[in-house]
């Protein structure tokens, strides 16, 4: 290992355990406790209902910010904004991908609901983004066509 490469792995292993630290990062015992169930659901119902989420109400507070069109499934960006108080949770899933959750986020109480990513999507679908705030879970949803699948399952 060089010096430099080993100076970036220092580097980086120090600045991950100054987020677990501050709670930005989840520990070993806290990122082991996903939900496994919920990302082997192969439909949005199953999905959700790992999660214990019920049907969510449709909500104009909740935009999905993306492109009608993706060139290539392998990475399509996907941006998520709530615009609801007391967000604490937003789930992402793509309706007709072999494993259909692509995602769920949790923020504290002084975080900017908002997410930002990329997403690998088999054909065209619907992305559905589900929002927990106050209690309740509200959706929208946004066809992506897709030129070319970017997963296989």
């Amino acid at each position: 290992m060089s010096g430099v490469s080993r100076r970036n792995a220092i580097a980086g292993t120090a600045a991950a355990a100054a987020l677990v630290a501050a709670g930005l990062l989840p520990s070993g015992r806290a990122a082991a406790a996903w939900n496994r169930s919920a990302f082997e659901g192969r439909s949005v119902a199953e999905a959700l209902a790992a999660l214990g989420i019920a049907t969510p109400a449709t909500s104009a507070e909740v935009q999905i910010v993306a492109n009608d069109f993706a060139d290539n499934g392998a990475s399509v960006p996907v941006q998520i904004v709530s615009a609801l108080p007391r967000t604490t949770r937003i789930v992402l899933l793509v309706e007709r991908n072999p494993s259909v959750l692509s995602g769920v986020f949790a923020f504290g109480p002084m975080a900017v609901p908002e997410v930002s990513t990329r997403i690998k999507m088999l054909q065209t679908s619907n992305v559905i983004a589900v929002v927990e705030a106050g209690g309740r879970f509200l959706t929208a949803q946004r066809e992506i066509k897709v030129t070319i699948g970017g997963c296989v399952g």
